[in-house]
C-alpha cells in the first residue's frame, strides 16, 4: 500500500516545488530588475544634469572651441533623451547605453574634468 503513495507524493511534492520555485522567481526578478534600473536611471539623470549644466554654462561663450564643446554636449544630451527608459526588451539598449556613456568620457575629455562615476552600496555620484 505504501509503494503506491510513492510516485502521488513525488508528483505533489514536485508541483508544490514547481510553484513556490516560480513564485520566488518572479519576486527576485522584480526587486533585480528595479535595482537595476534604478541605478540606469541614476546614471543617466547625472549625466543629463551635468550636460544641462555645461550647455548653460558655454552658451555665453562663443568661439571655436567652445562651439565643439557645445556641440557634443548637444550630441550627449540627444542621446539621452532618445533612449528607451520605457522598454526594458529594447534589443540595442547595452548598445546605445555604452554609446552614452563613450560620449559622456569625451564631453569630460573637452572640458579637461576627470569623470568617475559609480554606483554601488554607497551610492556614490558622479565626482570630479
Amino acid at each position: 500500500e505504501l509503494c503506491f503513495c510513492i510516485p502521488r507524493f513525488h508528483g505533489e511534492g514536485f508541483q508544490e516545488g514547481l510553484a513556490e520555485g516560480s513564485h520566488a522567481g518572479l519576486a527576485e526578478g522584480r526587486r533585480c530588475g528595479a535595482l537595476h534600473g534604478a541605478r540606469l536611471g541614476s546614471e543617466m539623470g547625472c549625466y543629463l544634469g551635468f550636460a544641462l549644466t555645461w550647455h548653460c554654462l558655454l552658451q555665453k561663450c562663443t568661439d571655436e572651441k567652445n562651439r565643439k564643446k557645445i556641440k557634443a554636449l548637444d550630441s550627449l544630451i540627444g542621446m539621452i533623451q532618445k533612449f528607451p527608459y520605457e522598454d526594458p526588451t529594447y534589443d540595442k539598449l547595452q548598445e546605445d547605453l555604452e554609446k552614452i556613456r563613450g560620449k559622456f568620457k569625451q564631453v569630460c575629455s573637452m572640458l579637461n574634468i576627470q569623470s568617475d562615476f559609480r554606483i554601488g552600496a554607497e551610492r556614490s555620484p558622479l565626482t570630479f
